[in-house]
């Protein structure tokens, strides 16, 4: 990456097909790296061997695609607390419009053969119900959205259960942090004056 290419600041996120982008790369990012973190700890000097393993790269592949909706639903119920305050009498069609979004990203992947499609088409499911909770309560700080979610994400950590030691605060924290600065980026790029008309249909 070119020096200047860095510094340029990123594009505002002002269209459906960009804010798709962002919760999509965003969510991956997000479990993806507390999974490489989290094995690298563990691993400590043999890190380097335990990434060449093909054995270690299947129980990645697995865990992430299972972790991608958790992933998915945190980062949406972060832009929807953004998003919200814009809406004003169109929020239900704003929630709508987000749910919408977040599930077409989802479908966007072909069934992982690392899953299967009947594990795949609950976590579509269970994906569904959680982006249908977060119009249920006020938006959240973006350090407290990964609470119900981190139980289940350290679960899904590529690392044999009785090597874990007790970190699953170490991993919650990992949870908040990440999130708080996707939040961040997303509160300085998003332009939700342009972008909610264009998500609930009602841009002229």
């Amino acid at each position: 990456m070119k020096l200047l290419d860095f510094l340029r600041r990123r594009p505002p996120i002002a269209t459906p097909e960009q804010l798709a982008d962002f919760i999509d790369s965003n969510a991956a990012f997000l479990v993806q790296k507390g999974f490489y973190e989290y094995a690298r700890a563990r691993a400590g000097h043999y890190a380097k061997v335990l990434f060449k393993e093909k054995i270690f790269h299947d129980a990645v592949d697995l865990a992430r695609w299972r972790a991608f909706p958790l992933g998915l639903a945190m980062v949406a119920e972060a832009a929807e607390g953004l998003l919200r305050p814009q809406a004003g009498e169109a929020r239900d069609r704003q929630l709508d419009a987000l749910r919408a979004l977040t599930l077409s990203v989802f479908d966007k992947y072909p069934v992982p053969a690392a899953v299967g499609e009947d594990v795949w088409s609950r976590l579509r499911a269970e994906l569904e119900r959680q982006l249908a909770l977060i119009g249920l309560h006020p938006p959240k700080r973006a350090m407290d959205i990964p609470e119900p979610f981190a139980k289940t994400y350290f679960d899904l950590m590529p690392i044999h259960q009785k090597l874990r030691a007790a970190e699953f605060p170490t991993t919650q924290s990992y949870l908040k942090v990440t999130l708080c600065n996707i939040h961040d980026e997303l509160d300085k790029r998003l332009d939700a004056r342009a972008l909610v008309p264009r998500l609930t249909g009602r841009a002229a």
